[in-house]
Parts: structure tokens; sequence; C-alpha cells
């Protein structure tokens, strides 16, 4: 990428890099009329799809409502975010637009609402029948992806996710959960001018460049073990571990006092559940009242957790991204990114490293209340998709 291209990046994005596959654009939360200056800065279309990752700091009705009157044909999905993934890496207080051009991409959005009570066959049957009308209707097309964007509170991700991914064969799924910053108090997506809460919006692309989904973490599994021996499932909570006081227990075994427990000792200690043979986050998000564990995904009794010990963040990131870029780097990613990362960075004052990082690889996405990557829900890693200009032989995720 020329230094030319790059500061055109830094001045917002004004003007569309060749370089580019992908259009972004970006505002902050105090701009009168956002979408009016993200229409502005997207440059001419038509466009397949806008998806708009919006900061808790707007109102988001009234984005939607104004992507709506501005982009009354084209698909537009958002969702609100728990931080930005922008310009220069990790941000707060944007709304950010990605485009994706006709040209490049033929598209189909749904919206599942109530999605806590899916009739499943039908979503299934949906699913599958707009898969194979995409693909009859774009037979010059070659690749394909799926991204999934969740209510992040909703408490459905693992069933959804579970659910959608075998109707999709072979468009690869990868996607976010919806934030509220630190807030957990209520999270929204939308889609053509309609919000909604306990709902999701799937969109199926199929796209005349080459793209790969992968997903990434940098955590390592360790010795200690503990048992669930206590909890409430439906609300993904863990009441007893080893059949102690949950909170009190996982302090004793990360060696920190369980009045203190706070959103830094999740982030840098970090439990794990063996799933065939790998090991995926079962991430906590807080203590409630009665000194129990709440978690960002499924949990259930008798359930073996790892604690885990991260790589370093930034060097970790820095080298799975750069093997995204071989044989030849892609021109754009689309990142769904965990809070606790974001976190993380933060408490290990990492956070300009890494924002370097990402900004350094034209990411552009969200801060998540957890990630879509197949079939599973998962928690503390970065899920997303690439695209490259030139033919990639090596289809699988890092």
């Amino acid at each position: 990428m020329t230094l030319q291209s790059k500061a055109a990046r830094l001045e917002g994005r004004a003007v569309a890099d060749q370089y580019d596959i992908l259009r972004t654009a970006e505002v902050r939360a105090s701009t009168t009329s956002p979408v009016k200056h993200l229409e502005r800065n997207l440059g001419e279309g038509p466009f397949a799809l806008i998806a708009l990752f919006v900061t808790p700091a707007v109102d988001f009705h009234s984005v939607v409502a104004e992507a709506e009157a501005l982009f009354p044909d084209v698909d537009v999905l958002a969702c609100t975010t728990a931080g930005e993934i922008g310009t220069t890496g990790y941000e707060d207080g944007l709304v950010v637009a990605v485009g994706f051009p006709q040209a490049g991409f033929t598209t189909t959005s749904l919206m599942f609402e109530d999605i806590d009570a899916l009739d499943m066959q039908a979503t299934i049957d949906q699913i599958t029948l707009e898969r194979i009308a995409l693909r009859d209707k774009t037979p010059g097309l070659d690749d394909n992806f799926a991204f999934l964007v969740v209510d992040g509170l909703s408490l459905s991700e693992d069933t959804l996710t579970a659910t959608i991914a075998p109707a999709l064969r072979d468009f690869p799924i990868f996607g976010g959960s919806a934030g509220d910053g630190t807030s957990f108090c209520q999270t929204f997506v939308a889609l053509n001018g309609k919000v909604a809460s306990n709902a999701a919006i799937l969109t199926l692309a199929r796209s005349r460049y080459q793209t790969r989904v992968f997903s990434l973490n940098h955590l390592v599994p360790g010795d200690t073990q503990m048992v669930v021996t206590g909890a409430d499932p439906a609300r993904r909570i863990v009441k007893e571990i080893n059949a102690e006081p949950a909170a009190r227990e996982y302090a004793r075994l990360v060696g920190k006092d369980p009045d203190q427990l706070d959103r830094f000792t999740f982030a840098s200690h970090p439990v794990v559940v063996r799933i065939g043979d790998t090991h995926h986050v079962r991430a906590i998000q807080q203590v409630n009242e009665h000194g129990e564990l709440v978690f960002f995904s499924a949990i259930d009794e008798g359930m073996v957790l790892t604690v885990a010990s991260p790589e370093n963040l930034s060097a970790h990131l820095q080298t799975k991204l750069s093997d995204l870029g071989r044989p030849e780097p892609p021109a754009n990613i689309i990142g769904c990114d965990c809070i606790l990362r974001r976190i993380e960075a933060e408490q290990s004052q990492q956070t300009r490293q890494i924002s370097d990082v990402l900004s350094a690889h034209n990411v552009t996405g969200f801060s998540t209340y957890g990630e879509q990557i197949g079939p599973l829900h998962v928690n503390h890693t970065m899920s997303g998709v690439a695209f490259y200009h030139a033919a990639q032989t090596d289809k699988a995720g890092t």
C-alpha cells in the first residue's frame, strides 16, 4: 500500500483507493446527519450492500431511519457495537460504513426475529432456498461467504449459529454479536429500516473476488482445570465450580481476591472448553449479586473448563494477519473482534500497537459481545473475512 493511499485513509477515506475492493467511511457520533456524511465519503454506487457499525453513543433508530431514506434501493444492515474498528484501528464514538459495490458482489440479507423461539426447520428451509436462488442468478461468480450479526444480549447465538451453518453448505460463515459498549443493557440490529432486538441478520454473498473467512485467538490452555457443578444454562450462569460458590472458586484458582473480580481479571484469566481437538473460550462477562459467574456463551453442568494464558496480543495479531497476506495481501478485511480483546489490550497497554496493526492491514469492523465462526459461537477471538484481488490457493481459516 502506498504512502499516498494510506494518507487518503487517514483523512477519512473520502476518495476510494484503487487498492480497495470495499468502500469504507466513518464519522463521529457528534456529527449532524451522520449517514449523509457517510454517503458522500462512500462515493458513487451502485452498492449491493451497506453495513453500518454504530456506536451506542448515537441514537441507533435515527441512524437507521436516515440510512433507509438515503439508500432506499440498497440492502442496509446495521448493529450497535462495543467499540469500532476504523481507519486508525480501535475507536469509540464512530459510525462506520462498509459498502459492497455491485460490480463485485451480489448479496441477499434476511432478518430473523424472536430468535429464542425460532422454528428451526423453517429457518433452515428459508436459508436453503435463498442460497440456491442466489447461486442460480449469479453463475459467473465463484466465491461465497455468509455474514451473521446477532443481538449480543439474546442468549441465543449458540443455538442459532449451530442451526444456520449446515444450511449454508459452501458459504463459510463468520460474524459478531452486537454490543452496547461496556454497559450490557440493550443491543440492536437492523435491516432496511427495521430495528429489532432478540433478532439476527444473515447476509449471503457471492463475489467476483477471492475471499477467505478466518478466526484467530491467542490463548494457550494451561494445567488448571475446574468443573461446573451448578449452572443455569438458559441464562448462561455458573453457580458452582468444584462444588464451591463459582466466583469464589474461580478467584482462588487464578490467584485473585474474590471481591476484586472485574472485566480485566476475566480478560487476563480466560477459561476454555475443549470441543474435539480444539479449545474454545467460554468468556466470563461479570459476577452477579449472588456471587455467580455470568458467561458470554453456552455453559452447562459437567463442563470442564481450563484456565488459559494469553500470548502477546499485538504480536500474535500481526503474525496472523500477515499469514492472511500469503501469497498476496488482502485488499480489505472485515473483522469482528471480541470486546475482551480490547479490554486486554487496554490492561496490557497495547491499544496503540494493536490499532496500528489493524490499520496497517486495512481492517474495518467492530468490537463484539461474541463471535460466530462456522457452527460455533465463541469469545475472545477475532472472526472475519479477507478480500483479495489475486486468487488464493488456501481457503482454510487460520
